[in-house]
């Protein structure tokens, strides 16, 4: 088994994203700003907005954080985006997922600038995702796009790992990961299968998949007998459990194999802040 390291690939992206704000701030006097939106108290929304403040200070970028009642109406949280969208500091607006409320989370989201959309959210982004040709396509008009997929993408390449050409299946079709996935994946020239709870014949599809992509949320769900030796294994499930973090994946299970694989904690989570960054300085570079 061959571990892909995703806390040392995202700690060598961010170095280089540290030194592209500090050359924007040498030459403009400007720097990327990331203001982020914290409705309620939940605590696992908490840790993830603090990781998030903290990797935005590392890299030199101005983190403006918000946190409003969990009892803050639609329009409440609505109005706040409208002040961000206007502001000329804020490139990038985040808003914390899950809401106490999250019946109306998306027309929330379509409140924020496409512009300022750093989570790839947005209708008019994943609009432009869908239309998208090619990665080349994507980097170049620098598409916005959802954190964790784009980090998994990122993952693969910087693993020297080939997607053109390979069948890739995607178990999740959420819009925040699996959705967005399977696109970047297409545009990197995967055969791609979007499975889910629905699908039948799941461990025969996972099997003959030369890249498996767990994210499903179910604790330990895919072991040994979903993976083909030779495969390549990306795990997107964060579960707490009373034994601690573990992915989709049974890891015990699959260690013996032939097979490249994230692990959980230090595999595709760190690169998820990472891209939040990325998308950042993007987002500046497209509004100025």
């Amino acid at each position: 088994m061959k571990l892909i390291d995703g806390k040392k690939i995202s700690n060598d992206l961010r170095l280089g994203i540290k030194d592209h704000v500090k050359k924007i701030k040498q030459e403009t006097g400007n720097l990327p700003g990331l203001a982020t939106i914290l409705v309620g108290q939940n605590p696992a929304s908490q840790v993830y907005i603090k990781s998030k403040i903290k990797a935005c200070q590392e890299a030199g970028i101005q983190s403006f954080h918000h946190n409003l009642d969990e009892n803050s109406s639609k329009e409440d949280i609505i109005s706040l985006i409208n002040e961000l969208n206007k502001s000329s500091k804020v490139d990038g607006i985040l808003l914390q997922l899950p809401l106490p409320n999250n019946e109306y989370a998306q027309d929330c989201i379509n409140a924020i600038s496409p512009l300022k959309d750093v989570d790839g959210l947005h209708p008019f982004n994943a609009g432009l995702l869908n239309l998208s040709k090619s990665w080349d396509e994507i980097i170049k008009k620098n598409i916005l796009v959802s954190c964790t997929p784009l980090g998994v993408i990122y993952l693969l390449h910087k693993s020297n790992i080939s997607i053109e050409g390979k069948t890739a299946i995607v178990i999740g079709r959420s819009n925040l990961v699996g959705k967005p996935l399977s696109m970047l994946l297409l545009a990197n020239n995967a055969t791609v299968i979007m499975a889910h709870s629905k699908t039948k014949n799941l461990k025969e599809m996972c099997k003959n998949a030369d890249i498996v992509i767990a994210a499903i949320g179910n604790s330990k769900f895919l072991n040994k007998n979903f993976i083909k030796d030779g495969a390549t294994v990306i795990d997107v499930g964060i579960n707490r459990t009373p034994d601690g973090l573990c992915g989709d994946v049974d890891f015990n299970s699959v260690k013996d194999m032939d097979v490249t694989i994230t692990p959980v904690p230090g595999g595709v989570g760190p690169m998820t802040i990472t891209m939040l960054l990325e998308n950042t300085l993007k987002a500046f570079k497209n509004r100025h």
